[in-house]
């Protein structure tokens, strides 16, 4: 229960990073938040449960085609599940956008974006988990 815990502030964080610091060096916007501190803990375990139910599901499915792709096949995994937390953070009452999804459907930029967020989202939580231990 600790490391759940743990994990889901360590994404809360990587998150809030995200979606506030972010966009100040960045022109366009990848994912944007607008909202509460504790909304983006919310968000922060919608993710953490995305990424522990579907997650491995989707990989096991695309296990194939990450072998073809060499792996790469993953960052669109990964984009996937930030889209569907943010389609699902949407339907919750929480305004998570990647690119402009949701309210409108999937244009090549909101795949960028999600893609690009999922990478950047990662990264964050890599450098956030080198620093506390879990």
């Amino acid at each position: 229960m600790r490391g759940f815990i743990v994990s889901t502030a360590i994404t809360a964080v990587a998150f809030y990073l995200m979606t506030k610091v972010l966009p100040q060096y960045v022109k366009f916007d990848l994912v944007t938040y607008q909202g509460e501190l504790a909304g983006l803990v919310v968000i922060a375990v919608i993710f953490g449960l995305v990424n522990g139910i579907v997650g491995p599901i989707a990989r096991a499915l695309t296990l194939p085609l990450s072998f073809m792709t060499l792996g790469l096949i993953g960052f669109a995994i990964n984009g996937g599940l930030l889209l569907l937390t943010a389609y699902i953070g949407d339907t919750a009452g929480f305004d998570l956008k990647v690119g402009e999804f949701p309210p409108d459907l999937l244009t090549a930029n909101t795949i960028v974006a999600a893609v690009v967020g999922a990478a950047i989202l990662s990264l964050i939580s890599t450098a956030v988990r080198l620093v506390v231990p879990d």
